[in-house]
């Protein structure tokens, strides 16, 4: 009896039940095939949710997406149909070559010779085209005649104060140090003289030499100024073209301009260098050290940063009258 309750029970049961709807599992797509199953969160447990109500919702959702794929398929299908694709753009035609042709040579234009199939150079024809390029070659031999001026080199030491070259250069003397070398065997005793040259007509040199006497080292020093002349810019009143400093070792001078009647306004080398070089009315300053070598050097390289008008109309391919405005 009690086995025979139960099963009429559970038919009932059956019976009264709502029936469940279901999709075919193979005609959903495959994104909702591997879709995870829907849980109902509560406060205490993860409870799954009735089947029956996530199966309904993905066989409306299949039936929606299948019928959207089913449009754009049949879209791409008549695209293909028609033969047209969107996606493609249309090529460019070809660019035609351009038009552009060489200038024709002028009248009686005559083509040289190859390189290769032109006459062998002789030795004479080499060193005149040396000449015209260069000058005269270092031997002093000229082909194309010009006025060669062989100069003959005389080692200052074995030189006398009278024999010294008798130019317009004068000389005058900044300083004369004694210096001592020490070598195994002892010391040896010489000297070292600072020597300015100058024409004071624009030109300007310093040099330096080393001898046992105090003769041959001003002598030496002065040839050696006669080697490194440099051109010193001057105006028509003996004065710079403007301002400028410069820098040679721990020495610093500042070179100004000056109206005419102010004289050299200089102490030390800067004050020989620049009355050497034929300068009357200027400034010039001292600013860092006081070593008289250094300081006419920088002297120096201070007068090569200067430029007159003639030299910036030049460089920029102007008159002087315009640059004046």
């Amino acid at each position: 009896m009690a086995a025979t309750s139960s099963t009429a029970s559970a038919m009932a049961v059956a019976a009264t039940s709502p029936t469940i709807a279901t999709a075919p599992f193979s005609s959903l797509p495959l994104r909702l095939r591997l879709r995870p199953k829907p849980l109902l969160f509560t406060s205490r447990l993860l409870l799954p949710v009735p089947k029956s109500s996530w199966v309904e919702s993905v066989s409306e959702e299949g039936e929606e997406e299948g019928v959207e794929e089913d449009s754009e398929e049949s879209g791409a299908a008549g695209e293909d149909d028609d033969g047209e694709d969107n996606d493609e753009k249309p090529r460019p035609e070809p660019v035609a070559a351009s038009g552009f042709e060489f200038a024709s040579p002028p009248e009686g234009y005559v083509e040289p010779a190859p390189f290769d199939e032109l006459p062998p150079e002789s030795p004479e024809d080499v060193a005149a085209a040396y000449e015209a390029l260069y000058g005269p070659a270092f031997s002093g031999e000229t082909v194309m005649g010009s006025n060669v001026f062989e100069v003959k080199v005389v080692d200052p030491v074995d030189m006398d104060r009278e024999q010294r070259p008798s130019d317009e250069f004068s000389e005058r003397v900044v300083q004369v140090n004694r210096v001592t070398k020490v070598v195994k065997g002892g010391r040896q005793l010489s000297f070292r003289a600072i020597v300015v040259v100058g024409d004071m007509k624009g030109h300007v040199g310093v040099g330096v030499g080393k001898a046992k006497e105090v003769t041959e080292a001003i002598t030496k020093a002065a040839m050696n100024g006669r080697r490194n002349l440099v051109t010193v810019p001057l105006t028509k009143y003996s004065t710079f073209p403007h301002r400028a400093d410069a820098d040679y070792g721990a020495a610093r001078v500042m070179l100004r301009p000056a109206c005419p009647g102010s004289g050299v306004i200089a102490g030390g080398a800067v004050r020989v260098v620049l009355e050497m070089a034929g300068v009357e009315n200027a400034l010039g300053k001292q600013l860092r050290s006081k070593n008289p070598l250094n300081n006419a050097r920088a002297t120096i390289k201070a007068t090569q940063m200067m430029r007159q008008f003639k030299d910036v109309a030049a460089e920029r391919g102007l008159p002087m009258e315009q640059l004046w405005k």
